[in-house]
């Protein structure tokens, strides 16, 4: 080893320098913070998720069943449009490629 590198020692000494295992035992903390926080807030994120929607089933009685049904066609209707353009765009991208689009 050279005489000038820094080698940590088994306690904090005037450099600084701590002993490996303290840093180890701080760092098993770690997940249990960050495993704490995550369910605190998918948990309360849930809560107010369940908490609307509940709030809007009991205000939305009076939607009709023909304006879900209207936006029901509307979403598959672009859903659609989109996966033809996709599929489109797809198939020019490849032929200009020029990959082999022959079925076997």
């Amino acid at each position: 080893m050279a005489r000038d590198m820094k080698v940590p020692r088994a306690r904090a000494d005037s450099d600084g320098w701590c002993h490996s295992l303290e840093i180890r035992n701080m760092l098993d903390w770690v997940p249990l913070v960050f495993v704490t926080f995550k369910v605190l807030a998918f948990g309360t994120g849930m809560f107010f998720a369940i908490k609307w929607h509940h709030d809007r089933e009991q205000k939305g009685k009076e939607m009709e069943t023909r304006a879900v049904l209207l936006a029901t066609g509307k979403v598959a209707a672009v859903f659609l449009l989109s996966l033809l353009v996709l599929g489109l765009f797809t198939f020019f991208l490849c032929r200009r490629l020029g990959l082999d689009l022959t079925l076997p």
